[in-house]
């Protein structure tokens, strides 16, 4: 008997010693997504310098496009976000390091051959070497929307004459 008394007593001890536990309760945790604020601060669609020889007219040449953003320009935007428009300076320099052409280009050297809308909202996107034409060194520009993901411009094409003589058209190249 002794021993039933004792063991009831171990038992109405453990079961006390387990109540006496702090009960596991579930805890929600509420959490706010944070809130993302969107800059309303114009962005610049980056500045960059490109250089490469080629061979015009039996004689070596070296051309360097520089794309600045501008911050006197007037704004473009895509719809959402605006950004500096940019100017780009084309430099043709002789094997001898002379100047042999300098002109910095913004988008209103182009306002009679891109619409309204790309010419209201757009930005110059840039100029790059093409091909070498007879006495002309032609150049791919475009302008057109800002954000770097869209496909939307429009294909100019910017000559250089051997006088020095610039002259652009819009390009007959349209999407494959």
């Amino acid at each position: 008997m002794k021993r039933l008394a004792a063991a009831s007593l171990m038992v109405l001890a453990v079961l006390a010693v387990a109540s006496c536990k702090e009960k596991k309760r579930d805890y929600i945790i509420v959490s706010h997504k944070p809130i993302v604020v969107k800059s309303n601060k114009p962005k610049s669609m980056g500045d960059m310098t490109q250089s490469r020889e080629i061979n015009w007219l039996g004689q070596t040449y070296k051309l360097t496009m520089s794309l600045r953003s501008d911050t006197s320009l007037p704004l473009a935007s895509d719809g959402e976000q605006k950004y500096y428009d940019n100017r780009i300076t084309l430099r043709i320099l002789r094997s001898d390091g002379s100047v042999f052409f300098d002109r910095t280009f913004t988008k209103a050297d182009f306002k009679s051959y891109v619409n309204g809308q790309y010419y209201d909202n757009g930005a110059l996107l840039g100029i790059v070497f093409d091909k070498v034409e007879g006495n002309n060194i032609c150049f791919a520009a475009s302008v057109g929307s800002p954000d770097k993901s869209s496909d939307e411009f429009v294909p100019l094409v910017l000559k250089v004459s051997n006088t020095g003589g610039v002259s652009v058209s819009q390009s007959a190249m349209t999407d494959e």
